[in-house]
């Protein structure tokens, strides 16, 4: 998405503003949980997680959602992507990574070493970005592509925007860095002396070539066609199954390869993430989007997915399902405690564990299915509505297992209990989630692969803010006491914000405010129309910004700029290893890129599809008979989407996402 440039003045007075509201946000609604989570959409190599609130690191797996707290290690030759719906981020090998502060508007990252590239496609709705560095703090309030790297010992810090505009703000100045320009800053921004100076693009190196490649992929998706915009995970339904208008609830989407019997949440695991509480973290690698939006309906044989109406924001949900308990199972099962549930169908309602304000309640609930009463919301939350008839309360559909499965983080399938008509009619249904509290592998996960962990000072390394980031998360142990004294049930925003203790997440130097900023430094000509990486690549003879001569320092006496160390690439083994240099004038002799050493998976063609992967058997998603009982509630029209065959849609989906975008 393309916004005009402006003046360097009111770019400054735009960042400002943009501040103020991200400095607002976190405030707002301490008692909702956030609407915005960053779903981990693709690991490879050595990828570890350390949970909010835990000092222990796990292996990360595809799919978990991140959030405030939650940070991430990437080791040698290892990459990872984060969707945020409106903005991707991908890792690099070797780079620290954390979430400072993430909600609907505003996402502070802590980056202290490594490689981070972000892609913001969307700022419509007053999404802003702060990445912290121990060099300096730089905010993107645009859409495009940037890339910001830190060297190994924390030494240097690179901002490159290829597109958008990107203000790097340092102890006592602010540096506009415009479209088609890199910035190296090096030196210590709590030390005497922050040097910076302008270097040339160069051309795209290997992580650069796949995160276009990605972003290719998610620009040219035909499911935005369905989906709302900036809902994670869309991509990856194109090649994974199809689309289809029924006369019940319009275009649905249908997974094309499952394993028999599949049933929509039995086959993934349950984890407990702080505020939401139990959350369904789905095998599959399109198992993400179907299961936190929309609502799941079985339709003449087949399960499929009944998107949210498109043109509301997307609400973000950690499991949009009903509950079940009861006695009833046979053999060892009958004497242990047991937790079921099936998913919810459309137009039938969610409702949070924990105590949340009724304006959340109803945006959850009508940004991923038609309800035509906010009251019944309301009254089926409290609990004012009883016996309840949800279309997809069936015996084949409801997945059970023991309590000490759920909530030990294991996989559903292999554990089910076996449910017969008869347990059925003994079972109760409940619309939120059952007050079972949470042990440490709930968060951590069960599994057992072996964890790479940064090195300590890396761990321990200080950036530089300008936000202020909230204090840490309390640590498990205190916030299972407290969801223990709940009853067991997930703890409000506001009481988890009132645990926290007096420090913050990590160690941050917040920026003083300062009273001026210097004009963005001399181009020797106008940058042009931001071409694509591969343009880039094709024209090195022709570089948009000459070589820097000089270098520029924060303070009043001047200092010698330490030489740029060396930095790790994400080159294949026995590729020439980049540094900051690799920045400078190119040469009109250099050799193409180097061919990508990561890559997305190949999408299947619509044929391929049909093949089941390994340890999978093509079937129709099939088990429980068509029900015939839909949710008791005021009357609601079923939702039909029109789309004639002669319908014309734009040939970019993400060029203009705020125009059908309908603000609450």
């Amino acid at each position: 998405m393309r916004v005009p440039r402006t003046a360097a003045p009111a770019r400054l007075a735009c960042f400002a503003v943009l501040s103020l509201a991200a400095l607002s946000s976190a405030r707002a609604d301490e008692g909702d949980p956030p609407g915005r989570v960053a779903r981990l959409s693709y690991v490879e190599g050595a990828v570890s997680l350390e949970p909010a609130g835990l000092q222990e690191w796990t292996a990360a797996e595809r799919n978990r959602p991140l959030t405030t707290g939650d940070r991430l290690w990437t080791d040698q030759q290892s990459v990872a992507e984060l969707d945020l719906g409106d903005a991707v981020l991908r890792l690099g090998g070797m780079t620290g990574f954390a979430f400072l502060n993430l909600d609907d508007r505003f996402a502070q990252i802590q980056l202290s070493a490594g490689i981070l590239l972000v892609r913001v496609w969307d700022t419509s709705s007053g999404q802003s970005y702060e990445i912290d560095t121990p060099q300096l703090a730089v905010q993107l309030a645009q859409p495009g592509a940037y890339r910001i790297e830190v060297d190994e010992p924390g030494n240097t810090t690179l901002v490159k925007v290829s597109e958008g505009e990107a203000l790097a703000l340092g102890s006592t100045e602010s540096i506009p860095i415009d479209a088609q320009r890199v910035m190296v800053f090096t030196g210590s921004a709590s030390g005497t002396t922050l040097s910076y100076s302008a270097a040339s693009l160069g051309p795209p190196d290997d992580l650069d070539t796949w995160s276009a490649t990605r972003d290719a992929h998610e620009e040219e998706s035909p499911s935005r066609e369905y989906v709302a915009d900036d809902t994670p995970g869309t991509y990856e339904l194109d090649d994974n199954g199809r689309w289809q208008d029924t006369p019940e609830y319009g275009y649905v989407w249908t997974p094309a390869v499952v394993v028999a019997n599949w049933v929509p949440y039995r086959f993934g695991h349950w984890a407990w993430i702080a505020p939401w509480g139990w959350t369904w973290v789905d095998d599959a690698p399109w198992g993400y989007a179907p299961f936190h939006y929309g609502r799941w309906a079985y339709l003449r044989g087949s399960w499929c997915w009944v998107p949210g109406p498109r043109p509301l924001q997307p609400v973000y949900a950690p499991a949009l399902v009903a509950w079940t308990g009861g006695p009833g199972f046979a053999g060892p099962a009958a004497a242990a405690a047991n937790v079921g549930w099936f998913p919810l169908g459309p137009h039938e309602v969610y409702a949070p564990a924990n105590r949340v304000s009724d304006a959340y309640l109803r945006n959850v609930n009508t940004a991923n299915t038609t309800i035509a009463s906010s009251s019944y919301i309301t009254d089926v939350y409290q609990n004012r509505v009883t016996n309840i008839r949800y279309v997809n309360h069936t015996a084949p559909a409801i997945s059970a297992v023991p309590q000490s499965v759920f909530t030990s983080a294991q996989r559903v399938a292999g554990h089910t209990l076996p449910v017969t008509s008869g347990v059925l009619a003994g079972m109760t249904v409940a619309a939120p989630a059952p007050s079972v509290a949470p042990q440490r592998l709930s968060v951590l996960g069960a599994a057992g692969a072996k964890t790479a962990r940064p090195p300590p000072a890396l761990a321990n390394r200080a950036v530089i803010a300008h936000a202020p980031p909230p204090r840490a998360p309390a640590s498990f142990e205190t916030q299972l006491a407290a969801i223990q004294a709940n009853g067991g049930r997930p703890l409000a925003r506001s009481d988890l914000v009132r645990l926290q203790p007096g420090r913050p997440t990590a160690q941050v130097h917040v920026l003083t405010p300062t009273k001026g900023s210097r004009p963005p430094l001399p181009q020797s000509a106008q940058a042009p129309a931001q071409p694509s990486l591969g343009d880039r690549a094709r024209s090195l003879e022709s570089p948009s910004l000459p070589p820097a001569t000089t270098t520029r320092t924060f303070v009043s006496t001047p200092s010698a700029p330490a030489a740029a160390p060396a930095v790790h690439t994400d080159r294949p083994p026995g590729a020439s290893q980049g540094t900051f240099s690799s920045y400078e004038a190119p040469h009109t002799d250099a050799p193409p890129a180097a061919e990508p050493a990561y890559r997305p998976e190949k999408p299947a063609t619509r044929a391929q599809s049909s093949t089941a992967p390994a340890g999978h058997t093509a079937h129709a998603a099939s088990s429980p008979p068509a029900p015939s009982h839909p949710q008791q509630h005021p009357a609601s029209q079923p939702k039909k989407t029109e789309h004639s065959s002669g319908d014309s849609r734009d040939e970019n989906p993400k060029a203009d996402r705020s125009r059908d975008r309908v603000e609450r």
